[in-house]
């Protein structure tokens, strides 16, 4: 059987609670209900996606954030995409071994937006890739194995959304993108496994927090996302799984560990043009 697991970010109880989400409701319902996954620390996408993956905890696999601080390079570094970075292998080297010892033809597998998504064992991939153009724009794009499914995808569905993606700017858009692309990937290569990442919930909880009156809407703009796709592979045989990589919780105080690591003298800061910034490197921390 061939299987589409869809990750819709942010979706727990708390947003089945509040009663605006019929769809995914319903097909929980049918599923057997809602089960809570045992979150790996930290709590980030990079992280607990490369955990789900593997199979491995973030000590074990390396992931150990969305970014971290290259001692060598002296630098932090974010968002990085190459899959080697994951030590261990990956759910379809798994799936490929297992095929191989029955004597079974190997899986296609798809991967659309989950992350580490570059150089990977995948057979399609789609990711974010912006360009870095030499007048210093930053000009929204994806990158794609094959790399001419980059053109296709955007000459069917539009350039990529990237500011609606990340950022202030984050809505509807990318996820809606993300999962149009995901439909065309499908009707082309029929993926035995196709792995779809939906990051609307996240960003608009986190923007504006669980428990404000708008997030009602945003759950109906995901939950219609998702009913579309729903149909779209379950009209074609494909079973569809659904699962989040963690929750937003409303919090009622905040925590500030860089100014009190700069009290102490263990956070280095450099001035340039009137405004501070971080010197990682000089830091003790």
């Amino acid at each position: 059987m061939r299987v589409a697991v869809l990750n819709i970010v942010g979706l727990c109880p708390a947003v089945f609670a509040r009663r605006k989400c019929p769809n995914l409701q319903a097909f929980a319902q049918r599923s057997g209900g809602i089960r809570t996954l045992t979150a790996d620390l930290p709590a980030v996408t990079c992280s607990a996606q490369s955990s789900m993956l593997t199979g491995k905890r973030s000590g074990q696999h390396g992931i150990v954030g969305n970014g971290w601080f290259d001692r060598s390079l002296q630098e932090v570094h974010f968002w990085k995409q190459s899959n080697h970075l994951v030590h261990g292998p990956m759910v379809w080297d798994t799936l490929r071994e297992r095929a191989h010892a029955a004597g079974r033809n190997a899986p296609v597998i798809a991967n659309s937006f989950w992350w580490f998504n570059m150089y990977s064992g995948a057979d399609i991939s789609v990711t974010p890739r912006p360009q870095y153009r030499a007048d210093g724009r930053k000009v929204p794009d994806c990158w794609t194995q094959p790399p001419q499914l980059r053109d296709e995808l955007q000459q069917e569905h539009g350039q990529f959304p990237l500011f609606h993606f990340w950022g202030p700017m984050s809505d509807i858009r990318s996820t809606d993108w993300i999962a149009c692309a995901a439909m065309s990937v499908e009707k082309k290569f029929q993926p035995d496994l196709h792995l779809i990442y939906l990051p609307h919930l996240d960003y608009c909880l986190q923007k504006f927090g669980p428990e404000d009156p708008r997030i009602d809407q945003e759950i109906r703009e995901i939950d219609r996302v998702f009913e579309g796709i729903r149909k779209f592979y379950e009209q074609r045989g494909v079973q569809v799984v659904v699962l989040s990589e963690y929750g937003i919780a409303p919090v009622d105080h905040a925590l500030t560990p860089n100014r009190t690591l700069r009290d102490a003298g263990f956070v280095s800061i450099r001035n340039e043009g009137e405004r501070e910034y971080l010197d990682a490197g000089a830091s003790r921390a």
